[in-house]
This record gives C-alpha cells, sequence and structure tokens, in this order.
C-alpha cells in the first residue's frame, strides 16, 4: 500500500447541520414559497451528486429552476463551511497526521468544486492531503475520479476509505480494496476491511 484516498462526508467530517443551516438562508423567501430541509433530512443525501440531491429534496421544482437554486445553495454552503466547518469525527487530525508520515493521502468525494477546499482551509489539513478531485470540477463518477488521482500521482496500491455502498462500487471500479467507515451514513454488505472508528484506521495496516 503506497497511499490512502478518502471520502469525505461520513468519513472525516459530519456537515449536514452546516449544510442545512445554509441552504435555508436561501431557501428562505423564494417565490416558489418559503421551505427548510432539517440535519435528518440530508442523512440519506450523502455521498449523492448535487442534482441527484436535488431530485430527491426539491421534486416541486422544474429542473433548470433546481439547478439554478442548488448552484446558490453550493455558493453559500462553500462560504458558511470556509468560515464555520462542520463537525470533524473523533481523532481525524491526529490519525491524519501519523499516516501522512508513511502514506499519500488524498480526498475523492461526490460534491461541488469548492467543498474539499472549504474542508481543508477551515482545518488546515492542506498540509495532510497532496490532491484531491470531484465531480463538480470534472462531471466523472466516483470511481473515474478515484481513477484520475490514481494516474495523476502515479498511485500504484491505494485504498479507499468510504461509509456507503456507493463509495464499495467506486472502488471496485477503480480497482482498489475498499475500507468501510461503519459510523459514516451508509451500510455495507461487504468490504476489504472495515473500521468502527476513525482512529481504527491508524492500527490497520
Amino acid at each position: 500500500m503506497d497511499s490512502i484516498i478518502f471520502d469525505l462526508d461520513g468519513t472525516l467530517w459530519d456537515s449536514r447541520e452546516a449544510i442545512a443551516l445554509s441552504w435555508n438562508q436561501v431557501f428562505e423567501g423564494l417565490e416558489e414559497g418559503s421551505f427548510s430541509i432539517t440535519k435528518d433530512d440530508l442523512t440519506a443525501m450523502m455521498g449523492l451528486q448535487i442534482d441527484e440531491i436535488g431530485e430527491k429534496l426539491l421534486p416541486q421544482l422544474p429542473a433548470d429552476k433546481r439547478k439554478e437554486l442548488l448552484n446558490q445553495c453550493s455558493i453559500v454552503e462553500n462560504d458558511y463551511l470556509v468560515e464555520h466547518g462542520g463537525t470533524l469525527y473523533p481523532e481525524v487530525e491526529k490519525v491524519l497526521a501519523s499516516l501522512a508520515q508513511k502514506y499519500k493521502l488524498f480526498i475523492v468525494s461526490n460534491c461541488q468544486e469548492g467543498y474539499i477546499e472549504a474542508f481543508l482551509e477551515y482545518y488546515g489539513f492542506e498540509k495532510y492531503i497532496k490532491d484531491f478531485e470531484n465531480p463538480g470540477r470534472t462531471g466523472l463518477l466516483k470511481g473515474e475520479n478515484i481513477k484520475l488521482v490514481m494516474d495523476r500521482n502515479n498511485l500504484t496500491a491505494p485504498i479507499y476509505v468510504g461509509d456507503t455502498k456507493k463509495d464499495q462500487e467506486a472502488a471496485e471500479l477503480a480497482g482498489i480494496p475498499f475500507v468501510y467507515a461503519e459510523y459514516g451514513f451508509g451500510e455495507v454488505q461487504s468490504a476489504d476491511y472495515t473500521i468502527r472508528n476513525f482512529n481504527e484506521l491508524a492500527t490497520l495496516f
């Protein structure tokens, strides 16, 4: 193993409350009628791409209006996260610092452009993460983004750490082992490895 590629939501942090707060700022007073979302509303959406989230959360809006609204939400969300952050899982910084001494670390997440940057900036984690990718920048599926990070960083033996079935499928598409973060948002029936908390990753290998 020469590197570790991480999912973000449900693996390194929980940003649901921050996302709900920032999105509700955009939703308030809309011409279509005010509505709001909660942290719990977002639970089943974590790990999906932004257009998939829009279809599930805002089915009452036409596609063009939904896209416009979610673009606004993404901008406000990124700004909010840079200033306030989310909820970092226990021991994440300690474990990242330890792993970075042995492995190259990366992030691939199904998010908009600017989201991973907000995470890295708020916590000062740029010193640990060598590179990252997302569909907001490439338009690719997660598995393809994993392969993209592997290719441009010349990775020969990475693993992918995530918390959902889509993460498991992405790792499989990329042809690399999958570590299931059981404490996250999803349920995975089969994985190469399973961790019950982030700290277990430090001793897994």
